[in-house]
């Protein structure tokens, strides 16, 4: 049950999150009623769950009345990732090129040994089957 000193100024008289109130003495000496506002929680870094160091917690429209500046950090993905997802992002993005390079380079290594072998095999080869050809036909 409510404190029967008090007023409540809204409709709604049931105790919800949203209807928390502080009970305060004016310097009249009146009690009323201050309507406490819900606690925004920090804004959180996609990949690591991170509270989002110098960001602010608001709720609702209240970026909307902060200036650029305090709604992020003046970083790649600022505001929204942390540093170090950001850095993760980044040499996870390194090491995909270097993997890329790598097998590119063992492709055309692979190639050329390759070749080199076929090349090979062709001087020699060409003489057993003109062999073996000939062998075959005298045979006949």
């Amino acid at each position: 049950m409510p404190d029967q000193r008090v007023t409540l100024r809204k409709r709604s008289p049931y105790a919800t999150r949203r209807n928390a109130i502080r009970k305060v003495r004016t310097p009249g000496g009146a009690l009323t009623v201050h309507y406490v506002p819900k606690k925004a929680k920090t804004p959180r870094c996609g990949d690591t769950g991170q509270k989002l160091n110098g960001i602010p917690a608001r709720r609702g429209r209240g970026y909307a009345h902060l200036p650029k500046t305090q709604k992020r950090v003046t970083r790649a993905y600022g505001g929204v990732l942390c540093g170090a997802a950001v850095r993760d992002r980044i040499q996870r993005a390194f090491l995909v090129e270097e993997n890329k390079i790598v097998k590119r380079v063992l492709r055309q290594q692979d190639e050329a040994a390759r070749k080199a072998k076929k090349a090979a095999s062709a001087a020699e080869g060409g003489k057993q089957r003109k062999g073996k050809r000939v062998k075959s036909a005298a045979a006949k």
